[in-house]
């Protein structure tokens, strides 16, 4: 694989990976708090979703290994 075909896979799957993470960043679950001008905004639930697809891509990728 050439260097210009890796930068083309790598450029779309960043850019998967930006429309994912604007449908993804904004889940039920997700702690938001304001207080005056202070928002602080903990993703707890979108980072359990993005644990379990990691984990299941990682392990789809071992088993063909």
């Amino acid at each position: 694989m050439g260097i210009s075909k890796l930068f083309i896979v790598l450029g779309l799957a960043f850019l998967a990976i930006g429309v994912l993470w604007s449908f993804v960043g904004k889940l039920p679950g997700d702690l938001v708090f304001k207080r005056g001008n202070t928002t602080f905004f903990f993703p707890i639930v979108t980072s359990i979703v993005v644990s379990i697809v990691l984990s299941l891509l990682f392990f789809i990728i071992g088993k063909f290994r």
